[in-house]
C-alpha cells in the first residue's frame, strides 16, 4: 500500500498499519535485509538518552528474538521481496505515525526519522523530546 505525503511516496506495512516508509528508504532496507540474510527483522524503538531525551533505536535481530507482545509490520518492495519491522508496545507509544526516510547526502545522509510525536527534536535527527 503506498500513499502521497509531503510531495514523497510512502509505503506502509501490508496492513496499512506501522510506520510510514518513503521509497529510498525502502528500497535501502530492501538491500541491507537482502545483505543480513534469511530470517532476520528490523526491529526499531527509542530508547532513554541523546540530545533531546529519547533517542531511536534500529537494528537487524535473528527473528526468534521476536516476543509475543510486539508489533509485527510486514512491508513488500516493488520488485517484490519483503521484510519485516518489529517494535515493542512501549517504543510503538513514541513513534507511531513516524515516517522513516533515507538520504544519500554526503552531509545529513542515511536514515532520517520524521516523528509527529515528537515536541522537540536535535540537529542530527536522531533523538527527539515528547
Amino acid at each position: 500500500m503506498s500513499q502521497t505525503h509531503s510531495n514523497q511516496e510512502t509505503h506502509t506495512a501490508q496492513d496499512g498499519k506501522g510506520i510510514l516508509i518513503t521509497s529510498p528508504a525502502m528500497h535501502q532496507l530492501a538491500k541491507l535485509c537482502k545483505d543480513q540474510g534469511k530470517n532476520m527483522v528490523l526491529r526499531v524503538g527509542v530508547r532513554s538518552g541523546g540530545c533531546s531525551g529519547m533517542s531511536y533505536t534500529m537494528d537487524f535481530v535473528p527473528s526468534i528474538e521476536i516476543n509475543d507482545q510486539d508489533e509485527v509490520y510486514e512491508y513488500s518492495t516493488s520488485n517484490g521481496g519483503y521484510f519485516k519491522v518489529v517494535c515493542d508496545p512501549k517504543s510503538l507509544l513514541y513513534i507511531y505515525g513516524m515516517q522513516l526516510d533515507f538520504s544519500t547526502e554526503l552531509i545529513g545522509g542515511g536514515f532520517n526519522f520524521t516523528n509527529p510525536n515528537a515536541t522537540q527534536t536535535c540537529g542530527c535527527g536522531s533523538s527527539f523530546a515528547v
